[in-house]
């Protein structure tokens, strides 16, 4: 059996996955990045064949992408992410002609053909305001967990309107409204639909086409996805692998040079 791997080293959480030669997914793993981001591509790496119960010499091609690709030591090639993001969303999800990848501190809407290939992507990386981060201050002001934001907001009647487009004052305009009053709900939702605003303006501007599958960790938020149909006016591709996507990418680049017999003799620890 051939195996490959992706590691998708990304600003706060580091992922891994590894495909078989059918190009199923027969492990994965997630881990924080941390400030030793050469140690959590390891770590990601060895936790994923954990949990296939693989040994990591039977890995026969490695990639790196994210932010961090090139601390991959262990492995063979780096490819972008806004490729492998692609790639994975396409091979999940064949109707695929859009992407959105919402990760902690950026997002990235991206055009695709059918087989993942890029046509067109526009990215927001100077400001948080549309990404995870945004979501954090909106937490931290509310003293909540990330993963209560979405369900909360759901239970939302009257949202407010958030105006503010940085996520520096993002935790003072959140404590505004609540010192007037307004339902943590209400607050919530007003912060949902503002990052889908801000996504949806950057998806026009690379066009969008096709199903729109949502990538990132952002992506296992409930609120966001509601807010980003409602924003689009139609419904997205959301998996319950799609915080993995931008590894699943990578993975399954691998398993293209491993196939076509490019893969280099595999590196001794």
């Amino acid at each position: 059996m051939k195996y490959t791997a992706g590691v998708d080293v990304g600003s706060t959480q580091t992922k891994a996955v590894i495909i078989d030669e059918s190009k199923s997914i027969v492990a994965r793993a997630l881990t924080d990045t941390g400030a030793n981001v050469t140690q959590a591509a390891q770590n990601a790496f060895d936790l994923a064949c954990a949990d296939g119960g693989i040994d990591p010499k039977s890995v026969g091609y490695v990639i790196g992408t994210g932010y961090g690709r090139y601390k991959v030591t262990f492995g063979d090639k780096q490819v972008t992410e806004i490729s492998c993001h692609g790639r994975g969303a396409a091979h999940m999800f064949p109707g695929t002609g859009t992407v959105i990848d919402m990760g902690g501190q950026d997002s990235k809407a991206i055009r695709v053909k059918p087989d993942g290939e890029i046509i067109d992507f526009c990215m927001n990386d100077k400001c948080a305001a549309g990404t995870g981060r945004f979501l954090g201050a909106a937490a931290m002001a509310l003293g909540m967990s990330l993963g209560d934001l979405g369900p909360v907001s759901l239970k939302s009647t009257k949202p407010v309107k958030i105006s503010t487009t940085c996520t520096v004052f993002a935790e003072a305009e959140v404590l505004s409204w609540l010192g007037k009053g307004k339902a943590v709900e209400d607050i919530l939702w007003g912060v949902h639909k503002s990052i889908a605003s801000r996504s949806y303006g950057l998806l026009r501007r690379t066009g969008i086409t096709g199903e729109i599958t949502f990538t990132g960790g952002v992506a296992k938020n409930p609120g966001m996805v509601k807010a980003l149909e409602e924003a689009l006016g139609k419904p997205l591709n959301v998996s319950d692998d799609s915080h993995y996507m931008g590894a699943l990418g990578a993975a399954l680049f691998a398993m293209d040079y491993l196939i076509a017999g490019e893969a280099p003799a595999r590196k001794e620890a």
